[in-house]
């Protein structure tokens, strides 16, 4: 064969593999759909959102989490109508993702073969996969296309796997088995669209770490979820600190115009419009002398005001 010949066919057939899609997502694509997040990442490529921040994060209220992502023109990270297995305990996490088919038997073949080739488990469901990549303080994420008898993506045995590895939970576009079972796993929660006893059946993974959607809210992986008994939201690694900050802010602001309501300081128009000097010095004096520890530094705090208008 002639030699150009041989080395552009090579050269072709190697592109051609190189653009094969696999189960799980590179590396160096995550990192291109979470171009924005300019900090730590995780050797698979997710956004690496500190723990200090999880933990603050499970004290914002939906609606402030809401707030902030709408003004920033993130209209569709929020989904409600849930099943929760433990409805007064809150979860916060960063999001690996997984989405889910109708099986049809020549992409399962083929999502079975790239499976091998990446090393996964060849025993077993493949609903086992995204398992297998979890760690601490992640947030499993699927999207089973709200499919519930014979689409239970896990029961109790897999939910104590994935406590295991992540010290969290599920959120699942689908639904679970041995729901009592899980219930009973302490520390484990998870955001259901329904329970029943049956079996996983005609289903297939088909990607781990890809963009999927959940109900209304477009989730990428690295996310950071913020779970509650009032609904759901998947916030950009982005913009978590600063949703953070500014929703403790606003909390303590709040928290604040409450205070001297009830003390009779100050008319509710001046405490629902634009402040005026004194009441922002009053507020700024509050906060100097605030009962108990603030949710963030003074150096955070600062960095706010100093950034931002009233």
């Amino acid at each position: 064969m002639n030699k150009k010949i041989f080395f552009l066919t090579l050269f072709i057939l190697s592109g051609f593999l190189a653009a094969s899609q696999n189960v799980g997502s590179s590396p160096e694509y995550i990192k291109a759909i979470t171009s924005e997040w300019k900090g730590e990442r995780f050797p698979d490529g997710r956004p690496k959102v500190s723990d200090d921040l999880l933990e603050r994060l499970k004290n914002i209220s939906i609606e402030e989490a809401w707030g902030v992502l709408r003004n920033k023109g993130y209209l569709n990270q929020f989904e409600s109508g849930w099943e929760i297995i433990n409805p007064e305990q809150p979860m916060t996490g960063r999001v690996v993702t997984a989405q889910y088919m109708p099986l049809r038997p020549d992409l399962e073949k083929y999502i079975r073969e790239k499976g091998k080739a990446e090393g996964r488990a060849q025993q077993g469901g493949t609903n086992s996969w995204p398992i297998d990549v979890l760690v601490e303080g992640d947030v499993y994420v699927a999207d089973s296309y709200g499919k519930i008898v014979d689409g239970t993506l896990i029961g109790d045995n897999l939910g104590n796997s994935i406590y295991a590895k992540s010290k969290r939970g599920v959120i699942f576009n689908g639904s679970v088995r041995d729901q009592e079972g899980l219930s009973e796993i302490k520390g484990f929660n998870g955001w259901i669209k329904g329970q029943d006893p049956s079996y996983i059946m005609q289903m297939s993974l088909v990607s781990i770490n890809a963009p999927i959607r959940i109900g209304r809210a477009v989730v990428l992986p690295g996310d950071v979820v913020l779970a509650k008994k009032y609904g759901v939201i998947f916030i950009p690694a982005h913009l978590v600190e600063d949703l953070v900050i500014t929703s403790e802010v606003t909390a303590l602001r709040d928290q604040f115009g409450h205070q001297r309501l009830r003390e009779g300081k100050y008319k509710p128009g001046q405490i629902d419009s634009q402040w005026s000097d004194e009441i922002k010095k009053d507020f700024i004096d509050w906060l100097n002398n605030y009962p108990g520890k603030l949710p963030m530094t003074k150096a955070e705090l600062d960095n706010y005001f100093k950034e931002r208008n009233w």
